[in-house]
């Protein structure tokens, strides 16, 4: 075949490889190489019962300096395993996570914060930060009236890691989630996770954006020895 014959081939090639949404692809090797397609799911296609989260939103839903230190020194976020498995909650010590070295965890970070979905509702979150009052008061509502540390970790007032493990711990959740996503999933975690435990209390925008606001200064940073 001549060269020019062959030349709209090559486009064509080329043009799949890099277009394709979540196609193969477009992974970096080091996902297929690791396994990741056992555990998680990278589009909302397939079976649910999965081991270990969806990462077909990663990027709606994760930092990227925390995603690629993750990725290169794993630790275990949720103590009693995925909530979403088909086991769940029998006891599962979750598994330690593939460590990947520092080229492998760029390429995947960055190919894991494509994924996204496309019709999220935007949030918008006034950048001010919570003043001492409003914290002490949203501290009520998720210690509280939410109970949500009934299943999260978070951080006491002596710098200590307090709280339930039957969910994924937020003591360090300021450095790990976006918080236009947390106010997604505050108001519909069913738009995440089908047949997830995450209560569905009734909030208004505000609420949803405070709390959203207080997870977000829970950073390990602020855990005292």
């Amino acid at each position: 075949m001549k060269p020019a014959a062959m030349r709209p081939m090559l486009i064509l090639s080329f043009a799949l490889f890099f277009l394709l949404p979540g196609g193969l692809a477009a992974q970096p090797a080091a996902i297929q190489e690791k396994g990741c397609a056992n555990c998680h799911r990278f589009s909302a296609e397939g079976e649910t019962g999965t081991p270990a989260p969806d990462l077909f939103y990663a990027g709606n839903k994760f930092q990227k300096t925390w995603l690629n230190r993750f990725l290169q020194k794993p630790e275990v976020i949720r103590k009693s395993g995925y909530s979403g498995r088909a086991d769940f909650p029998d006891g599962i010590t979750p598994e330690p996570h593939p460590a990947l070295n520092a080229k492998e965890a760029q390429a995947v970070a960055e190919y894991l914060l494509s994924l996204k979905l496309p019709d999220l509702k935007s949030v918008p979150i006034d950048p001010q930060p919570l003043s001492k009052a409003q914290t002490a008061r949203v501290k009520i509502l998720f210690e509280r009236d939410y109970g949500c540390i009934a299943c999260h970790e978070s951080i006491n007032l002596a710098g200590k890691v307090r709280g339930g493990v039957s969910g994924p711990s937020l003591y360090d959740a300021g450095n790990r989630l976006q918080p236009e996503w947390i106010v997604q999933w505050i108001e519909s975690p069913d738009r995440f996770m089908e047949k997830g435990r995450m209560p569905r209390p009734q909030l208004d925008g505000e609420t949803a954006v405070n709390l959203a606001k207080y997870i977000m200064t829970l950073r390990k940073e602020l855990l005292k020895e």
